[in-house]
């Protein structure tokens, strides 16, 4: 059974870190782009970052160019989402979701997302 799981979510300060990680099983992740997108309450959800297959193009919305570092192992089945110089607006449930090799505004595996709160 196909699986996406997203871990690391947590409360952070203004101005902290937090690493993401999506683990997948059930398949070889490295047939598929991995994106990472977010909700907060009463927003539509937003593309944050996306990486291609093969890990050598990623992209990032403009909300979090900069400060957001999206990477992948492909061995170890998961992708990561580096998060710096959080913002209370960074506030959401993180999803990841895969569809296969290239990223596009479209995803058909989705994860069950982790909450980040950030607040001081």
């Amino acid at each position: 059974q196909l699986q996406l799981v997203e871990s690391g979510g947590g409360l952070v300060q203004p101005g902290g870190s937090l690493k993401l990680s999506c683990a997948a099983s059930g398949f070889r992740m490295d047939y598929y782009a991995i994106g990472w997108l977010r909700q907060a309450p009463g927003k539509e959800r937003e593309g944050v970052s996306c990486i291609s297959s093969s890990g050598g193009s990623a992209n990032y919305g403009d909300s979090v160019k900069g400060r957001f570092t999206i990477s992948r192992d492909n061995a170890k089945n998961t992708v990561y989402l580096q998060m710096t110089s959080l913002k209370p607006e960074d506030t959401a449930v993180y999803y990841c979701a895969a569809v296969l090799f290239e990223c596009t505004t479209e995803f058909d595996y989705w994860g069950q997302g982790t909450q980040v709160t950030v607040s001081s």
